[in-house]
């Protein structure tokens, strides 16, 4: 079943990359960065980990392989980085809110709605973590 859901992540991920305009010899690279963010996600909460958790460590991952990506490819770490993030979204979260909402189940809403944004801190949160890094850290390891 986890394979089922890697392989979607890695699809949406392409999919993704398609909307953004990304270049056809990027999406497997991108492919590759979304799908094991996803999985990571999975397998953190597995182990134990809170869905906020495990997604700031999986979005540290795919942040970090986004620019080692990027470096290799010599191209921005936006092409992988916006397209990878994606399976990590909170969209069912603020999509259960608004049903909630809707539904006057206020308790429930406020639950999902909290999760949501907690996700979604944890993403930016760990996004800037790993582009705080220097660039010459990456551009040394290449030279090596």
């Amino acid at each position: 079943m986890i394979f089922i859901h890697l392989l979607a992540a890695a699809v949406g991920t392409v999919a993704f990359a398609l909307i953004f305009d990304v270049p056809a010899r990027y999406y497997p690279l991108c492919a590759v960065i979304g799908g094991v963010g996803f999985f990571l996600v999975e397998l953190l909460m597995k182990l134990g980990l809170s869905q906020t958790e495990a997604t700031f460590i999986a979005t540290m991952i795919v942040t970090l392989s986004s620019r080692v990506c990027a470096v290799w490819q010599r191209c921005p770490v936006t092409v992988f980085l916006i397209s990878g993030i994606i399976p990590l979204v909170p969209g069912a979260g603020v999509y259960w809110t608004a049903y909630y909402l809707i539904m006057n189940d206020t308790d429930q809403a406020l639950t999902r709605g909290f999760t949501a944004v907690r996700v979604a801190v944890a993403i930016v949160l760990g996004i800037v973590l790993m582009l705080e890094i220097p660039n010459r850290v990456f551009t040394r390891a290449k030279s090596r």
